[in-house]
């Protein structure tokens, strides 16, 4: 078996080894189990589903929550020669039809599809003639409400058990903390599954956080100063991710949008403009980027406050799947908290909730003056090796360095000085209005975010933070 893993890995997919966990992934699922695998970005999920859909008779049907993924992935199957496609609302009626013909006469053997589709009851009548071989649900955290991106329709996907009982079921997911993972589970009725957890290190990574000031100006310094490279800029609005692609392209950077604002013709065009390089940045809302397969990636920047940790780390992750140094940056100040907070006033009382302690451990990740990979790695229950032999003052061994982010490369001077206390708690009196982000200097001395106080050594170098590493 293992041999011929390896000679369809070589002839389909151009690879000579499997990534970890990938090989033994493959054979539980050719084995028929359920299984949950939980990889980073860029770690190879869409091989565990893609590779035993051609080792056995039968279709694969691929749950995936968006339009460009299943583009991306179905025209890059076929293009090594695998009979895939895909059924969403992007396609007309004639081509819906010809490709459920398809379907009914067996001539695929990779489906991809959207939940809200898969679960209509007209369409699971036609998929019980179509010799279902197994389910894979990527972005499987979707189905969590305790997940970062919870998604109503994804939580039908629990009744598939009872439509296709025989079918097994494999969940993916790049991000999920260790409630989601067993919400999962739960949710979807896997059935004595076998689970994997890759580690959340991305080691060729750096993470690094600097004072939002001058936004645009901080960003087109960082840019211009990385001629030869391509990157994403994350923004909270379609309103900000129109308005910095055309200045960027105004000011001789190629840069275009992406966000569902657009017409599906443009973000096609403008996905396809950056894959080849046409294009060198994508000013982007969080849609983009879920399952792109571009690997030179060399920056990940943070225009604004991602709303929790685990966007936070997905969206990084889209930086050097190449396995290449990458750069990820995140423009932090205390007025994206303010907006933050103002998007979960109009959530239920439940989301609220959730969403409060979402946003309370992403404040924490942009103020600590911790490892910024230890503190990723923790949140999501992993622990950065405690290989170092220095001690601290009280004797308990010292964080080691991970050499690849802020805090460790240029740790903050500390001193006795104010520090801003950012309150996501809403004050009793103002119950029905929304919550107040309260700045509590406590001592006198330095700025708010913990940097001095000096007005120059602000500004010096403010955001290109290779000079400091």
């Amino acid at each position: 078996m293992t041999l011929n893993l390896g000679r369809t890995l070589k002839q389909h997919f151009g690879h000579s080894d499997f990534r970890p966990l990938q090989e033994a992934i493959i054979q539980d699922a050719l084995a028929g189990r359920d299984v949950f695998a939980l990889m980073p970005t860029g770690g190879g999920k869409s091989l565990c589903f893609q590779l035993p859909a051609l080792m056995r008779e039968g279709l694969t049907v691929v749950v995936s929550p968006l339009i460009s993924l299943m583009k991306d992935q179905v025209d890059a199957l076929q293009t090594s020669g695998i009979a895939a496609t895909f059924l969403n609302s992007a396609l007309d009626r004639h081509e819906a039809v010809a490709r459920l013909r398809g379907l009914h006469r067996g001539e695929y053997r990779l489906l991809y599809v959207a939940p809200e589709r898969l679960m209509l009851d007209t369409f699971l009548e036609r998929a019980l003639n179509w010799n279902i071989a197994q389910i894979a649900i990527d972005e499987a955290h979707c189905i969590s409400e305790w997940g970062h991106d919870f998604r109503p329709e994804y939580r039908e996907l629990k009744k598939l058990r009872r439509h296709l009982p025989d079918v097994p079921i494999m969940a993916l997911t790049a991000t999920a903390t260790e409630r989601v993972r067993a919400d999962i589970l739960k949710q979807l009725a896997l059935r004595d599954p076998r689970c994997y957890v890759a580690s959340f290190n991305r080691p060729n990574l750096s993470y690094r956080v600097v004072p939002k000031s001058a936004p645009y100006e901080q960003l087109v310094a960082f840019i211009r100063d990385r001629p030869n490279e391509s990157g994403i800029v994350y923004c909270a609005s379609r309103k900000t991710a129109d308005s910095l692609a055309r200045n960027l392209s105004e000011d001789g950077v190629k840069a275009k949008p992406y966000h569902a604002g657009l017409t599906a013709r443009e973000r096609t065009q403008n996905q396809e403009l950056f894959l080849r390089d046409d294009v060198r940045v994508i000013t982007a809302t969080i849609a983009f980027g879920m399952g792109i397969n571009k690997p030179n990636v060399r920056f990940v920047v943070h225009h604004d406050l991602p709303k929790n940790i685990e966007s936070y780390y997905q969206e990084t992750g889209r930086a050097g799947r190449d396995g290449l140094p990458s750069e990820c940056v995140l423009l932090f100040s205390a007025s994206d908290v303010v907006k933050q907070t103002h998007f979960i006033d109009e959530k239920s009382e439940n989301e609220q909730r959730i969403a409060r302690e979402q946003l309370r451990q992403m404040v924490h990740y942009a103020e600590t003056r911790e490892c910024r990979r230890a503190t990723l790695l923790k949140y999501f229950g992993e622990e950065w090796p405690a290989n170092s032999t220095e001690t601290g003052d009280n004797g308990p061994p010292l964080q080691p360095s991970c050499d690849g982010c802020d805090n460790c490369l240029t740790p903050r001077q500390t001193f006795d000085g104010p520090r801003a206390k950012i309150s996501l708690v809403r004050p009793p009196d103002l119950r029905k209005k929304r919550i107040r982000i309260r700045l509590k200097s406590c001592r006198r001395g330095a700025d708010w975010r913990g940097h001095s106080s000096d007005p120059a050594a602000r500004t010096q170098s403010a955001f290109d933070l290779r000079d400091r590493a």
